[in-house]
């Protein structure tokens, strides 16, 4: 939400990719970290990032609309040129974000229960449903599980599996990040979840095709299906990263208005890990039960989303956060 606040509109997208890039960069660092140390260890070190964080966060500029929002006008003026460079000119930008701020101040202090009002629900179904649809694509249960799906699945180094699937997925959102601003939100949304949703169907394929007559199994059938999985897997990462993996932030942090952002955002959050938990906790016993029919169901999730974002998501390319809550109204 911060990046999309402080983001000019034509690199919006692209900067709002850089905190997915970040996410995919730690996971991948995860992966060959665990092959040398144990758990532990691995846990204390995960604390290093968070106090550079700290420190960090001690220098970056506030967010320019919160400054309108809070009346604190000469403070706006010298952030927005920090951030635009001393030769851009930003009057006109300034006059935009005070309008749209003095019109939210206008508006009462908001409660959770205001997100009940009818002019919300576009926004919202949009963007909490992108969050919702991400988690239900089954992407954490892979990552965090992707050690134990190689090795069911018959590859024979399920560990080098791991970070080469974690080290695809940073190469992938970086790919994603040039698209963003060019290709479009819609379109990258709807070509990363058709692409996961054959991806997924392809893994389910290869454990169904495991339990056909196992004793009867030929080494190069087994050679196949070890591909096969691995392929996929590695497919349905690159095609994640895309778009699924980092858009649905992107969109939260442009289409919920400005005096309700803080508290829609934070909802959205809240539901996004909840549901990554849930997914988490219940996968270990969808594969007991079928895992043929674990990936299909994540398949026919993604098959959804594509519907989904046809019906509910607009397009944000190229308009600014002002345009496009005006556009819901």
């Amino acid at each position: 939400m911060y990046i999309g606040e402080i983001s000019p509109k034509h690199l919006r997208g692209t900067l709002g990719t850089m905190n997915q890039l970040a996410i995919t960069i730690g996971i991948t660092l995860s992966y060959i970290c665990g092959m040398f140390f144990k758990w532990r260890f691995l846990a204390l070190l995960g604390g290093v990032p968070e106090i550079a964080l700290i420190v960090g966060l001690l220098f970056v500029p506030e967010s320019p609309r919160w400054l309108a929002k809070a009346g604190k006008k000469e403070e706006l003026s010298s952030c927005l040129q920090k951030l635009r460079g001393a030769d851009y000119n930003i009057a006109n930008e300034i006059a935009d974000i005070q309008a749209a701020m003095e019109a939210s101040n206008a508006l009462p202090s908001v409660k959770l229960s205001d997100l009940k009002q009818r002019k919300l629900y576009r926004p919202l179904i949009a963007g909490i449903g992108l969050m919702v649809l991400q988690q239900f694509s089954g992407i954490n249960a892979v990552m965090f599980f992707s050690k134990s799906i190689f090795a069911t699945a018959g590859v024979s180094n399920p560990d080098i599996a791991s970070v080469a699937l974690g080290t695809l997925q940073v190469f992938m959102t970086l790919a994603a990040a040039g698209l963003m601003d060019k290709a479009g939100r819609r379109i990258l949304l709807m070509v990363s979840a058709g692409g996961m949703a054959l991806s997924l169907f392809l893994v389910g394929f290869s454990f169904y095709l495991r339990t056909l007559q196992p004793e009867k199994m030929t080494d190069a059938l087994n050679t196949f299906i070890c591909e096969l999985a691995l392929v996929s897997l590695l497919v349905y990462i690159a095609t994640f990263s895309l778009g699924i993996g980092a858009i649905p932030w992107i969109i939260m942090s442009e289409i919920f208005p400005a005096h309700v952002k803080g508290v829609a955002g934070s909802v959205a959050t809240l539901i996004n890990w909840f549901c990554s938990y849930a997914v988490t906790m219940i996968f270990n016993y969808m594969l007991l039960w079928s895992s043929t029919g674990s990936f299909w169901i994540f398949a026919a999730e993604c098959v959804g989303t594509v519907v989904f974002v046809a019906m509910f998501v607009p397009e944000t390319r190229g308009r600014t956060l002002e345009q496009i809550e005006a556009s819901f109204k």
